[in-house]
């Protein structure tokens, strides 16, 4: 979910940019909650100081938000052909293509947006076109890595641009934005070269169906997961949308020019089994992605059984392995062999580890590193790690904090307005509004609703007629029981309400409320929601 803002100038006249602006994604905390957003307050209140929106890639965790926010900013988009393209697919989704404008910059290119003068560098990583970037201005050079990694053979795209970087370094790099992401791990993340060779051989020793999971975004995989198919006689088959919106994207930009075409749904059934591979989405078990729905038998086109295989091409982000651990049960009791990185070489991080990181200091030699891109723990070990390759200084920033680069260091200053928005259905709300509070409780301790008439004497009229959700039984204390109880304890709280009270649909409606989850709790050790409903004549 990165949205970084570089600003240039004096307070009261400053320029912005805003470098990348992701999204992240629900879970079992934000019920309800598919995708989450920064809170772009802040930048939209500079919004007439905003020059424009510059992306370093196309991954939804970098570019995912822009077409949900930029009604709200406003300003011009900066993208390489790639991302740009999946831009403009998103942008057309939401209807605002013919507003929002997209300048598509060419790779390695140099351009002046006010008194930004940026210059891309061509990095490595799991996606096209992924771009460091170069921001100067007259107060000096920062270099904003983005996303990326160190490939010595990419299989898409040119290798990192050593040379760019090293310039940089002569010329003077103040602070360095850098990926923590792998921070942790020792060595090298290794190259997708090395996936290539072990899934083609990996692929040949399978008999029956195989379905390969990955990130669509990784178009690098996709390619490798193609020529694996296409050297052991198997035709490919696109199982999922982000699939086949990565693919036209890829091949728009002249990717994935020699595959051969892809076979449709409706058509792979007919193929022998040795003779077709499913590229799926859904590797990190999302419930209504490709394979889920496979495992589930309910995909309409694709069944898999015993005999067949699923490679799952990719890692196990942290916070899914619950959805993926069901998904891989789900397919194992249909018999379907199941192969993850932990037994074949069947992925590669797109992140640096320990050994790329070092390396890039040594490249762009920064007076300061600023690390992002990770867990608190991690912004703090590549810190320490900085420090010890002889980088001077490190800052190590909260969401919000607003650092001063100068050339002779840097420092958190403020602190700027900062959360997130939660996309609730087709609402964009406050992430900390009542909300989210109440759905957590009703998932947690359901909800009992409660409703009697009570006419302008303060007489019990009729009810108190209750309904529960969520609400427990057993065979010796069925439901109805349980509300039963409830609305008996309701109609006691009413009779023991002052004459006064009894015409005060608000005092009703406290007294039961209390009387209902007081008896609930004694009943179950629970307090549900509980809503009241006075009828009063």
């Amino acid at each position: 979910m990165n949205l970084n803002c570089y600003g240039y100038g004096p307070e009261h006249d400053r320029k912005w940019l805003i470098v990348d602006f992701g999204v992240t994604f629900g879970d079992l905390s934000t019920p309800g909650i598919d995708v989450i957003l920064p809170d772009p307050s802040f930048i939209e209140d500079q919004r007439h100081n905003l020059l424009g929106i510059v992306l370093t890639h196309g991954h939804e965790d970098h570019m995912g938000a822009v077409a949900y926010m930029w009604e709200r900013l406003r300003c011009p988009i900066y993208a390489t052909p790639f991302t740009a393209w999946l831009m403009r697919d998103r942008l057309a989704e939401r209807g605002l293509l013919d507003e929002a404008k997209v300048h598509e910059i060419g790779l390695s290119s140099r351009l002046d947006i006010g008194p930004f003068d940026l210059q891309l560098i061509t990095l490595t990583h799991s996606i096209p076109e992924p771009n460091g970037l170069a921001i100067r201005t007259p107060a000096g050079l920062v270099l904003h890595t983005g996303d990326w990694k160190i490939d010595p053979d990419p299989l898409l795209g040119k290798t990192t641009d050593v040379k760019a970087i090293e310039a940089l370094a002569e010329e003077g790099v103040m602070a360095m934005v850098c990926d923590s992401t792998n921070v942790f791990t020792e060595g090298e993340s290794g190259s997708e070269s090395d996936v290539r060779d072990n899934l083609v051989k990996l692929v040949g020793e399978q008999k029956g169906r195989v379905a390969i999971a990955a990130f669509a975004s990784n178009v690098a995989r996709l390619q490798t997961a193609i020529e694996a198919a296409e050297a052991n006689g198997r035709r490919v088959c696109l199982v999922g949308r982000s699939m086949h919106r990565m693919t036209a994207a890829a091949k728009a930009v002249g990717m994935l020019a020699n595959a051969r075409p892809f076979v449709e749904e409706e058509e792979a059934g007919y193929f022998p089994e040795n003779k077709i591979l499913y590229l799926c989405t859904g590797s990190q078990g999302e419930p209504r992605a490709a394979l889920s729905r496979i495992a589930e038998n309910t995909h309409r086109n694709v069944v898999l059984g015993s005999g067949d295989t699923v490679i799952f091409s990719s890692r196990i982000i942290p916070g899914n392995e619950r959805g993926i651990f069901e998904l891989m049960n789900k397919l194992a009791d249909r018999g379907v062999k199941l192969i993850t990185e932990k037994e074949r070489h069947v992925h590669v991080s797109g992140h640096p580890c320990r050994g790329e990181l070092k390396q890039m200091y040594e490249w762009a030699r920064p007076t300061v590193a600023i690390p992002v891109h990770g867990e608190r723990r991690h912004l703090l070990e590549h810190a320490e790690f900085a420090k010890s390759l002889q980088v001077p200084y490190a800052v190590v920033p909260h969401n919000g904090a607003v650092v001063r680069i100068t050339r002779d260091g840097a420092e958190i200053v403020d602190e700027a307005p900062s959360g997130r928005l939660y996309l609730d259905g087709n609402m964009l709300v406050d992430a900390e509004g009542d909300a989210m509070r109440e759905r957590r409780k009703l998932a947690h301790t359901g909800m009992v609703a409660l409703s009697l008439s009570v006419d302008a004497k303060g007489h019990l009229l009729a009810g108190p007629d209750i309904r529960g959700v969520g609400l427990p039984e057993t065979e010796t204390y069925p439901i109805d029981d349980f509300l039963d109880d409830l609305a008996d304890a309701a109609e006691n709280a009413f009779d023991g309400l002052g004459k006064k009270d009894r015409k005060d649909p608000e005092a009703i409606e406290e007294a039961l409320r209390r009387a209902v989850r007081r008896e609930a709790d004694r009943i179950w050790g629970k307090k549900p929601v509980v809503e009241v409903m006075v009828l009063a004549g």
